[in-house]
């Protein structure tokens, strides 16, 4: 990876999506360009690689990019966490809050062993809510979490604080606009 490589330029910054007063940060951009994407995936591989990770968790859809190819990268097992009724053999889930109402996320019973290393892996942290559900789930099933990492952080949302036991690392931090 190129040292200092500018992540945050590759990001498209769209203004009013979905709806008036958001800005979204949109990945399709990055991942789009080889050169950023690779670097980006190899900056989070050098973080990961000496963590000795058993498996890394992800959630669908976004996350299962990075997840993936991080997983095959440091030479780790990949468990998907996925909206109800997308996995075909029996599962654990977990209800969690959003800001109006409610979501639910599953996983494999079996896809996390007792005392497994894992590194949840996501695109983006917002409020925290989805990946606070996921680390839930594997927590449910035994696994011990080293850490989370993100492409981005979105800081004024304060997702951290959803997830204050876990180290975070986040390889592009947006604050305000």
């Amino acid at each position: 990876m190129k040292k200092n490589f500018d992540f945050e330029k590759h990001v498209r910054n769209i203004p009013d999506f979905p709806k008036p007063g958001i800005l979204f940060r949109d990945i399709t951009t990055l991942l789009q360009d080889k050169t950023a994407f690779k670097n980006a995936i190899n900056a989070l591989a050098e973080k990961y690689k000496n963590k000795n990770i058993d498996k890394i968790v992800a959630v669908e859809a976004r996350g299962f990019i990075f997840g993936g190819a991080l997983a095959h990268k440091i030479g780790a097992g990949f468990v998907p966490v996925r909206k109800p009724k997308k996995l075909p053999f029996k599962t654990n889930s977990v209800t969690y809050s959003l800001e109006y109402g409610t979501d639910t996320l599953e996983i494999h019973h079996d896809a996390v062993n007792s005392g497994e290393r894992i590194l949840i892996v996501d695109d983006l942290l917002a409020t925290g809510g989805t990946v606070r559900a996921a680390a839930d789930l594997v927590k449910q099933l035994g696994g011990k979490i080293i850490g989370i990492a993100f492409l981005i952080e979105l800081v004024d949302l304060k997702g951290k604080e959803k997830l204050k036991e876990f180290p975070i690392y986040s390889l592009i931090k947006f604050r305000g606009e």
